[in-house]
This record gives structure tokens, sequence and C-alpha cells, in this order.
């Protein structure tokens, strides 16, 4: 059982008191119809979770992942039980005409979150992994938006990220677009997102990569010079869910910056996470090292690591939740910070934008520098750092 607290060199919980002094939110819940959206990944599992064990009306999760949802419905089942309520899964994706369908049979949900998302810095390696991303990132949340406006529902949730703000990569680049379209659909029907940081060993993070490095005895590799913050995943279910019930039209949450949140190097994280199951970090001066070393280091008890200096495409030193510009709440609750949004955005920029991609889309293959021109097009500010080096090429 993995200690988060201890790794993340934490001793409190982020959201406890905001979740406890909401006497609205269980009731909110208790009463409402559910739809989550990529409801099977890391945090989209924390969200329906949170969801589940507050006994709502009607719990619906679709995702892609056909295996993913059979280890979530397992994992509630053996830890939560059942409910009074409506529970089921279905295996779509949300861009297919199956998922419209479910939209169209008359199931009319007060809620609909948004979980899906492709979250990897590594994605925009090559133009069609990065179409994919803007796809899933953008143009599925417009559609799915749409899905739930036509279909009746009251309140629409789409999870953002620190990396929308001030982004250096072409993901986080995307999600602050998205969160420019959150602006327009906001007049159409309420909007609530969230920027979070990592989620510490969700899926296919660099933490969760130490998972599998111990299992299969192979060497830890981490940047020492790359600064995050980082959250549990129950406390990214709770940022969610409370941004979800208790944001207003177009709000922002974010978790707030204090002494139980700081930044924190990935190699730090990586010498605590293996001194709780009982091994020495021992470094290695190259990833050839850390290879040949297993073998020998892990029968003592000690662990071959490798901590390098960050030099690929994307990365930033440091992470933040807002720019100088937005506008900040941070008195409504303990721990969450609000970034306030009036109905701001250029109708004719956000068009721009999807009469480009339909084009682009339209030929038979496409260039990565046309995408990033454009997203330099819509966020001016936007300072894309490319070193022509990608994680792929690490270890």
């Amino acid at each position: 059982m993995i200690d988060y607290l201890g790794i993340l060199n934490r001793k409190n919980e982020l959201f406890t008191s905001d979740i406890a002094s909401s006497l609205i939110l269980n009731e909110m819940v208790k009463k409402s119809r559910f739809l989550v959206i990529g409801g099977a990944g890391s945090i989209g599992q924390m969200v329906s979770l949170e969801i589940f064990k507050r006994n709502p009306r009607v719990l619906h999760v679709v995702d892609i992942s056909e295996n993913n949802m059979v280890e979530l419905v397992r994992t509630i089942r053996s830890t939560l039980g059942y409910i009074d309520g409506d529970f089921q899964t279905f295996a779509l994706d949300c861009g297919s005409l199956e998922f419209q369908a479910l939209l169209n049979s008359g199931l009319q949900y007060d809620y609909v979150l948004n979980l899906s998302a492709l979250k990897h810095v590594r994605s925009e390696k090559d133009p069609f992994t990065l179409m994919r991303l803007i796809e899933v990132n953008i143009l599925n949340t417009i559609k799915t938006f749409n899905l739930a406006k036509l279909a009746g529902s009251s309140k629409y949730f789409c999870v953002s990220t620190d990396k929308a703000a001030n982004p250096v990569n072409m993901m986080g680049a995307s999600k602050r677009i998205m969160e420019m379209f959150l602006m327009r659909s906001s007049l159409e029907m309420p909007v609530s997102t969230a920027r979070f940081a990592n989620v510490a060993f969700s899926d296919g993070s660099l933490l969760h990569g130490f998972n599998q490095r111990i299992l299969k005895g192979q060497p830890i590799s981490a940047p020492y010079d790359v600064r995050r913050y980082f959250m549990t995943p129950e406390e990214s279910g709770q940022l969610c869910l409370l941004s979800c019930i208790l944001g207003e039209n177009r709000d922002i949450f974010f978790p707030k910056l204090r002494n139980s949140l700081q930044l924190t190097t990935f190699s730090e994280i990586a010498v605590r996470y293996l001194f709780q199951l009982g091994y020495e970090a021992v470094q290695c001066a190259s990833e050839e090292e850390a290879r040949s070393r297993a073998l020998e280091l892990i029968v003592q008890k000690k662990w071959p690591c490798y901590f390098f200096k960050s030099d690929t495409t994307g990365e930033k030193d440091f992470e933040e939740f807002f720019t100088d510009h937005e506008v900040l709440d941070f008195e409504s609750f303990q721990g969450i910070g609000v970034v306030k949004n009036s109905p701001i955005f250029d109708h004719e920029k956000l068009d721009y934008f999807m009469q480009t991609i339909k084009s682009i889309r339209s030929e038979l293959t496409w260039q990565k520098q046309e995408l990033v021109d454009l997203f330099n097009f819509m966020i001016p500010e936007f300072k894309h750092y490319e070193t022509g080096k990608y994680l792929d090429q690490r270890m």
C-alpha cells in the first residue's frame, strides 16, 4: 500500500476541510444523475469513486478502455459495494457514433463530467499523435458539450491542467484553447473546470513508471531539475467533484499554494519512494551503468537510479495554476483557489481554429509546424519550447 503523503513529503490532505464543510455536496450528489466520460482513467476512476460513495441516483461511466473499466467496477464492488441508484459502465469512445446514440437514448444527465484527455508532453513529438491530442482535448470537448446540452444536462465539467497557465508545450496549449472554447460554450450551459497538479502514480506518469520498474527489476530514471506540484489520486477526484458541484459558471478550480503543497523534484520523490519500499537509492552516472548494475544492487536492497538534467521538448522548470491577468478568489474555500472568468472570447478566432483544423485534417497528411503555427495564432504569448529531444529517447 503506497503512503502517498509520505512520498510527497506532506502531512495533510489538501481538501479535507472543504469536503467536510460542504453540507450541500452530498445532498446534490444523492439527488443527481451523472455521466463520467473517461471514467476509467486514473483521475476518472477517482471521480467515479467520489460520486459513487455519495449514493447518486444515476452514475454512468464511459471509457474507451474496456480493461480499465473492468478494473473500475472491481474496485468499486470490492471497496464500496452497491448503491440504491443505477450504476452502469459503457466501453465507448466519446467521439463515436455509439456514444452519440447513448446521449440520444433519453437518459437525461444532470451533470456530465469529461475526464478524457491526452496528457503527455510526449504526444507532441509527431504531427499524427499531436492531431490526436487536439481531437481528444479540444474537438471532443466541443462535441461532448454539444451532445450534453442537446440531451438536457444542467452542467458540464471538463478537466484542464496547470500546464494551461502560460503554456510552453502543445499539451498545455491545447487545454488552454479548450478553456477558450468553454468560455463561448458557457453562454449556452454552465461549465466549470479544474487545473491541478501532477497526480501521483496516475497511469502513464513517471511515478507510475517507478512502480513498473520495481515490478520488473529495472533501474529508475528521473530528472533532478524538473519541479512539480503533486496531488494524491483521491485529491484529484475531490477537486473535480467540488468544481463540478460547487463551481459557478466559468470557474476554474485549483489547489492553493501553501505549506502542504510545495514544488518537488521527481528525483526527490524517487528517493523517498524507494526508502518506503525498503531500498536505498544508488545514483549512477549513466543509463548504461544503471542497467548493468540492476542485478547486483537489488539483491542488496539497493536500487540503481539515473538522475539527469532535463533537456526534452516542452518541459517547464516549474508549474503554475494561474496567470497574472486572471481574476482570483482565495476566500471561498480553505484549500482551493478559483479563477473567476467573464465570458470573454474571440468568436472569429475560435471559428478560424475550427476551419483551419478541418482544412488540415482534410489533407492526406500534415506537418507539425502548421499545427504549432495555429497554436501560436490562438495564444500569442505561447512560447513553445522545442529542443528536438523527446521523452521516448529517455530510459
